[in-house]
């Protein structure tokens, strides 16, 4: 940590029951499964999840680390330490990935989705098509790579729209290759992809919206939130020993508390205020 580092801007790290957590997207059981088996092997939560207060409830929406949520209630783990955020802090930034889609025919893709009940596509252009999914008269929109673009349109409340785009991106995860993408210029993307298929664009959220979905039950698919956190904790290796156990919650924080006091007083807490590319990820 630097020295000029104010105790204010520390994380806020406490000790959650898992059953308080509400995800507002769907889990990846390809990542979640094989994460459960390396939390028991390694014995530790290495990167606590982000979640936020629910205005006048005490429960928490999981902004991030909705697989690693997953991976602890599938083990039995009754607590987790996370990192509560203020989803009303003005550094917080909430965007949208978008998902590059590679390894499956146009034609089936286009059609799978043109055959979804309550859905129609609707050819347009890149402009229009930004400026219809900004109004939410689109649900999303689709780019290929010659450069076509449909939107897609639906009608429903929130609930239903988060379906429709679950039921859209189920025609290709299963078929094909995701990959994350913050462009909708495909031509851009094509260079670092092969066989790509398609660029599926969806709308950007508003924190509201996101706790709504977690309140009501309802889960957009998996990572298409992308969350900017301030001041985020990474590699806190917090035992997971201790979070298995029967001990009451007011206790493990305060074994939190005092663990993250010793971290402090050995120096083991740095804070890094760059921005920095990672390529071991």
């Amino acid at each position: 940590m630097t020295s000029h580092q104010h105790q204010q801007d520390l994380p806020d790290l406490r000790i959650l029951a898992v059953n308080s957590l509400l995800l507002h997207e769907q889990h990846d059981a390809q990542r979640s499964e094989p994460l459960a088996m390396r939390l028991n092997t390694d014995g530790v939560l290495r990167n606590p999840p982000i979640v936020a207060p629910i205005p006048d409830e005490p429960r928490f929406v999981v902004l991030d680390g909705a697989n690693r949520v997953t991976a602890l209630a599938a083990l039995g783990v009754p607590h987790v330490v996370a990192q509560v955020i203020d989803y009303e802090d003005e550094e917080l930034i909430l965007e949208t990935w978008y998902h590059l889609v590679s390894d499956l025919p146009r034609e089936q893709f286009h059609h799978a989705i043109d055959d979804l009940p309550g859905v129609a596509l609707q050819y347009s252009d890149l402009i229009r098509a930004r400026a219809e999914l900004a109004r939410r008269e689109a649900l999303a929109y689709i780019v290929y790579p010659d450069g076509d673009v449909f939107t897609v349109l639906v009608t429903g409340d929130l609930h239903q729209r988060a379906a429709r785009l679950n039921d859209i991106v189920d025609i290709y995860k299963a078929r094909g290759k995701i990959y994350r993408a913050n462009t909708d210029h495909v031509d851009k993307l094509l260079p670092y992809y092969d066989a790509v298929t398609v660029l599926v664009v969806f709308p950007r959220y508003q924190p509201a919206e996101i706790i709504e979905l977690a309140r009501v039950g309802a889960r957009l698919p998996a990572g298409i939130t992308r969350h900017v956190i301030p001041r985020r904790a990474l590699r806190l290796n917090f035992p997971l020993s201790v979070l298995r156990d029967d001990w009451p919650l007011i206790e493990k924080n305060g074994y939190l508390k005092d663990w993250l006091k010793r971290k402090m007083a050995n120096k083991e807490a740095r804070f890094y205020q760059e921005s920095t590319f990672l390529f071991d990820e």
